[in-house]
């Protein structure tokens, strides 16, 4: 990442969510989502509890991307997190910044490993232009 992208980048860091811009797998037109992110060291995660939404399906087709996140827009490329070891990277430091929603999370933790529930989070890697 280049440093003047991370510096902009770690000035809303502390910021609790993004609106993610992606584009419509069928139609190509802007669509909006408010959703949590995390910068880890250099490297900037986002994650869903979800792989079946619709803004997973369209950045895994599209993956050319804006994030807006405290007055300051980030264009970039996504890349979905396959790998198990990467994706519980993400998923770790996405842990750590949103600490105040483990107890959900480790339920939903316990339930999949009790087969009550399915592990459908999945996270992406973002590339940032700059």
């Amino acid at each position: 990442m280049e440093p003047n992208v991370l510096t902009r980048l770690k000035r809303v860091t502390g910021k609790q969510t993004t609106t993610l811009t992606h584009y419509g797998r069928k139609t190509g037109k802007p669509n909006e989502v408010t959703i949590w992110f995390v910068l880890d060291d250099d490297k900037l995660y986002i994650g869903t509890a979800n792989v079946k939404r619709q803004w997973v399906r369209n950045v895994q087709k599209t993956p050319q991307i804006r994030l807006s996140i405290g007055g300051e827009t980030f264009e970039g490329t996504a890349r979905f997190l396959a790998d198990h070891a990467e994706h519980e990277r993400a998923m770790a430091a996405i842990r750590r910044k949103y600490w105040m929603f483990r107890p959900v999370i480790a339920l939903g933790r316990i339930l999949t490993a009790m087969g009550v529930m399915r592990d459908d989070t999945g996270s992406f890697e973002v590339t940032l232009a700059g």
